[in-house]
């Protein structure tokens, strides 16, 4: 049996899943699911719930709305950093903040692996695999 696995989590069906199967089929004894509130427009409170609901041993909600400003949309403004000229960069920019807050969790649970839910689909697997590493 594995020992702990800490996972950034959504709330939404990927990571939710993820859940049972770090459990289930990689052996998991414990899944801790971690929310990370970086300030977008979201009531935690379902997803917690879920998060409880798929077998998390704990869901952790996070503030980070701070560091967010601080590290990332701050100088993202002053860079002029916009998508295609016109969008912001807010879901790139926050991926940093929300590993790194996952990774603090894992290094003081000691725990044996740090999970994402991020599909092949984007670049935000790779920001957390960098991140984590």
């Amino acid at each position: 049996m594995n020992g702990i696995a800490v996972l950034a989590y959504s709330g939404g069906l990927d990571t939710s899943c993820a859940i049972a199967w770090l459990k289930e089929d990689y052996g998991f004894e414990e899944v801790v699911a971690v929310l990370v509130d970086v300030g977008q427009e979201a009531s935690f409170h379902p997803a917690v719930e879920r998060g409880k609901f798929a077998g998390a041993d704990d869901v952790l909600l996070l503030d980070r709305k701070g560091a967010f400003a601080d590290e990332q949309v701050a100088k993202a403004l002053l860079a002029n950093a916009l998508y295609e000229g016109k969008y912001p960069l807010v879901s790139a920019l926050s991926r940093p903040v929300i590993a790194e807050a996952v990774a603090e969790v894992a290094l003081e649970l000691g725990a044996d692996a740090v999970v994402h839910g991020c599909t092949g689909k984007g670049n935000d697997q790779l920001r957390f695999e960098l991140a984590f590493k």
